[in-house]
């Protein structure tokens, strides 16, 4: 036992995921009742994940503002943070939009076919602003409200430092707690492999072969938009900017590729993207810790890519030649309406609405294009999410070379 627990534990966690991604293929083919009775572990994989996403984003980002200790240098990290992913999200809806326009893989889609499904009122851009301010942090923290806990994080942060030595205290105590989340990020990591082939055995023995053969034309556009953001956007911005080798770095964060990838989920991969950055990449304790749960909640460059392609591929589903004006509309609304989505799985459908009802679609008619896409939207969001894993590692590499915080790296 003991030396197949070694030999398990020498293996790369993306290797072992790959394989559980491999087996619960296989599994959801071949043996859809024992992938049935699998899907507990992936729940209780999720609810882990879950649970740990507020507590890492709350103490992350305070221990990491305070880790900055000059309230100049959070400001320029702060700016720099949402400057590169606002310039990042727009690129992403962009290349959406230009993609879908391309490959138009909504001309002819059957909506007849599919059982409509209502979104409901998304919330206005308005509610979105002011929502970042919380009446009750204690509720924020139970709702997971993460634009509301990042803004408190940060105060929290900036206060601690301007306490002086009175603070420190406060600032040792949210240092410890984010050691003790890091090793307990460790832990939780090392069960990934086995949510993961519970979640994709359950996905495939739900939808058999079809989930793969169906809507090929749109998972074409996704891994089209997927692979263009990431070469056009995120590669130059490396080469460049951060003057890292590309293929060393992608070598690096394969890890956080691989888990974003199998739970579809930016907070998910929030915690190995925390490890990667301080063991790895070696990036200052004070910027990883600050500019990634900060990624986590808004640097969404799968989501907003795959928004901008699912808008054109809904108004070509419903018969509308989108004209210059329209297409600035998807632009614009797609942008805001990819910073304000939840870093969970099938967020970007929930905000589609908002989108589409800026462009003239109809509630019913978004119902039935939701309705078509969702039952093929879990390997579609698992596509889309490396974008944003890729997005977030490269913004925080940006950032802590214009801080100067990384350390320096030999043979790039």
């Amino acid at each position: 036992m003991t030396v197949f627990l070694r030999g398990w534990f020498a293996v790369p966690l993306w290797q072992r995921v790959l394989g559980a991604m491999v087996i619960g293929v296989a599994l959801g083919l071949l043996w859809p009742a024992a992938a049935s009775a699998l899907a507990i572990i992936g729940e209780l994989f999720v609810r882990l994940i879950r649970m740990l996403v507020v507590p890492i984003v709350f103490i992350s980002i305070a221990s990491g503002v305070t880790a900055l200790a000059d309230p100049r240098k959070l400001g320029s990290v702060g700016a720099c943070t949402v400057g590169l992913f606002a310039f990042t999200t727009f690129c992403a809806v962009s290349i959406g939009i230009l993609v879908g326009l391309l490959i138009e893989p909504g001309q002819g889609a059957a909506l007849g076919s599919a059982a409509p499904h209502a979104l409901g009122e998304p919330k206005s851009l308005h509610d979105q602003l002011v929502g970042i301010v919380p009446i009750n942090i204690v509720q924020a923290l139970v709702d997971g409200d993460m634009l509301a806990i990042i803004f408190f994080s940060i105060l929290l942060g900036f206060g601690v430092i301007l306490a002086g030595e009175q603070g420190r205290p406060m600032a040792d105590l949210l240092q410890s707690a984010g050691q003790v989340l890091f090793h307990l990020v460790r832990i939780v990591m090392e069960i990934t492999p086995f949510g993961v082939l519970a979640l994709i055995a359950k996905a495939v023995a739900d939808n058999g072969v079809a989930v793969f053969a169906n809507i090929g034309w749109l998972a074409i556009a996704v891994a089209v938009g997927v692979v263009l953001q990431i070469l056009l956007v995120h590669v130059p911005l490396l080469a460049f900017v951060v003057r890292r080798s590309v293929l060393r770095f992608y070598r690096t964060i394969v890890d956080a590729l691989a888990v974003a990838f199998s739970t579809a989920s930016s907070a998910a991969t929030l915690p190995v993207a925390l490890r990667i950055a301080l063991d790895d990449l070696h990036i200052a304790p004070g910027v990883a810790k600050t500019v990634l749960p900060i990624g986590a909640s808004i640097g969404k460059d799968g989501t907003a890519m795959y928004v901008g392609l699912l808008s054109i591929f809904a108004l070509q589903a419903v018969g509308i030649e989108p004209d210059l004006s329209m297409l600035a509309i998807v632009l614009l609304t797609g942008a805001l309406a990819a910073f304000g989505t939840a870093p969970i799985p099938s967020a970007s459908l929930f905000m589609l609405a908002a989108v589409l009802s800026a462009v003239g679609v109809t509630p019913e008619q978004t119902a039935l294009v939701v309705g078509f896409v969702l039952p093929f939207d879990r390997l579609l969001d698992m596509t889309r999410t490396v974008a944003s894993a890729s997005a977030n590692l490269t913004v925080t590499s940006v950032v802590g070379r214009w801080e100067q915080a990384s350390a320096p790296e030999t043979g790039k």
